[in-house]
């Protein structure tokens, strides 16, 4: 049985009853799944799982009253390290995690051309029943823009179980904290139904999905990725962009969604491919204590790679 997740948060975007936090999921077990890469667990004694993805947005735009940002891309870089530890107690998540949007902002915009988070990743998976999983999870961390400084630090968390109600069926719950967000707690649920022997519905977010299984190591999707991540600002920031002192050291909720379609090929359980390609329906830039917000003006079109894997 394999347990996993994404991290991300979403608030405030409209969707009626959507509910949010990163929660366990868990996966049906699979033999053809076992493979060559045990090769690294013999030699480190460790077992782990890591991400490198890299996601580029096409020319978009924001908006706040008359005040438009137009023609600028987006890169976001994410670098995730978890070494999974097998104890008495479950399976230990320890590691670390690198994100950064970097925006192509023209000169003296009152937007931020770079937002990073270097964290480290603390938790538990544990088992109290054959049918319930949970897991714990804390990124203490930095999370600013170009400087980072210990001033920056912050630490969102996460508690989420799993309630497997049959090989085919599985129910997802969970909670997602971070005081420096608009909305501190936000619940969340989903659900992974294997609706037919090669269609699973993965609707737990932050990356709800459909998925046809074309070939024993290639599967096809369709859905969505939902983030929102709060990041502190420089001491000089609003002096330096046109808000003089009201966005000094302010906090800015980051959120986008995304559309798309993709493929993941996994060559071993040490490595799978993914590209997918899609639109960028919303985007918001939310100073929401001194209520400077920037939203969606003009979409645009995504593509993202990433490596991931488990050893």
């Amino acid at each position: 049985m394999k347990i996993f997740s994404g991290r991300s948060f979403i608030s405030g975007i409209g969707l009626v009853g959507l509910l949010f936090a990163t929660p366990v999921c868990a996966e049906e077990s699979n033999a053809d799944t076992e493979d060559s890469s045990g090769w690294f667990k013999r030699i480190f004694s460790a077992s782990g799982e890591y991400v490198a993805e890299e996601t580029y947005v096409g020319e978009a735009s924001v908006r706040r009253s008359n005040q438009v940002v137009s023609d600028y891309s987006e890169s976001d870089t994410v670098l995730r390290l978890v070494l999974t530890p097998r104890t008495k107690i479950g399976v230990l998540r320890l590691g670390a995690e690198w994100e950064r949007f970097s925006f192509g902002f023209p000169d003296r915009t009152p937007l931020p051309n770079t937002l990073q988070s270097l964290a480290f990743v603390v938790g538990l998976d544990t088992q109290l029943s054959d049918s319930i999983l949970i897991r714990v999870e804390a990124q203490p961390g930095i999370y600013g823009t170009n400087n980072m400084e210990g001033s920056d630090f912050n630490v969102p968390f996460l508690v989420g179980g799993t309630y497997i109600y049959n090989p085919n069926l599985q129910i997802v719950l969970g909670v997602g904290v971070d005081v420096e967000r608009k909305i501190p707690v936000i619940p969340g649920a989903g659900i992974r139904w294997k609706i037919a022997r090669l269609w699973v519905i993965n609707a737990v977010l932050p990356a709800p999905r459909l998925e046809f299984q074309a070939a024993r190591n290639v599967t096809l999707y369709a859905g969505g990725n939902f983030k929102e991540t709060s990041f502190r600002v420089s001491d000089d920031f609003g002096n330096t962009h046109g808000f003089r002192s009201k966005l000094n050291r302010a906090i800015l909720d980051y959120s986008e969604v995304r559309t798309g379609v993709g493929a993941d090929w996994k060559i071993s359980s040490f490595l799978t491919l993914t590209g997918e390609v899609g639109y960028q329906p919303y985007r918001s830039f939310d100073f929401y204590r001194p209520d400077v917000r920037f939203h969606e003006d003009g979409s645009a079109p995504y593509g993202m790679f990433s490596m991931h894997g488990a050893f």
